[in-house]
């Protein structure tokens, strides 16, 4: 019973990890003062990062929540 509860917390664990995995590895790679991106150039290119890092953030939890992980 124990183990089953471990299992349990280390199943939401990894879960909230990838949720916040998402975002930060999109800022990172945006962080990377890459020149050649066209996105940087664009006037919508900062709002579409935070957009892509909800989006991506809200899919994981979805699809965590609908396989019972969280």
């Amino acid at each position: 019973l124990v183990a089953q509860r471990q299992n349990e917390d280390m199943k939401k664990i990894s879960g909230w990890a990838a949720i916040l995995f998402a975002p930060t590895l999109i800022g990172a790679i945006y962080g990377m003062n890459f020149d050649d991106m066209p996105e940087l150039h664009w006037a919508y290119g900062y709002p579409m990062a935070i957009g892509m890092m909800i989006a991506l953030g809200v899919l994981l939890y979805v699809i965590f929540k609908r396989s019972k992980w969280m």
